[in-house]
């Protein structure tokens, strides 16, 4: 669509998704086991979308921390402890 907009070159769709490709990205097969209901939990207990629960989730999981502009996401990803990067 970008392109479509010319918002940017033909040749830059390409371009993206060779970075893309060089990022060290992996399949988080453990949601698909049992984060699921973590992430829910998140969400009800933050009123966070499960969008931004399952982000949530995944930093408390991991140990990481969570970039984001999402207020109410970095609220709620500071009352939980985790470290963040944002608003």
């Amino acid at each position: 669509m970008a392109v479509r907009r010319k918002r940017i070159s033909a040749a830059r769709p390409a371009a993206i998704m060779a970075d893309l490709d060089a990022l060290p990205i992996t399949i988080d097969a453990a949601a698909t086991v049992r984060a699921w209901a973590a992430t829910f939990a998140l969400a009800e207990r933050h009123g966070l979308t499960v969008y931004d629960a399952a982000y949530l989730e995944l930093a408390l999981r991991m140990g990481a921390m969570l970039a984001s502009l999402d207020r109410e996401l970095i609220w709620a990803a500071r009352r939980e402890g985790v470290e963040t990067i944002g608003r």
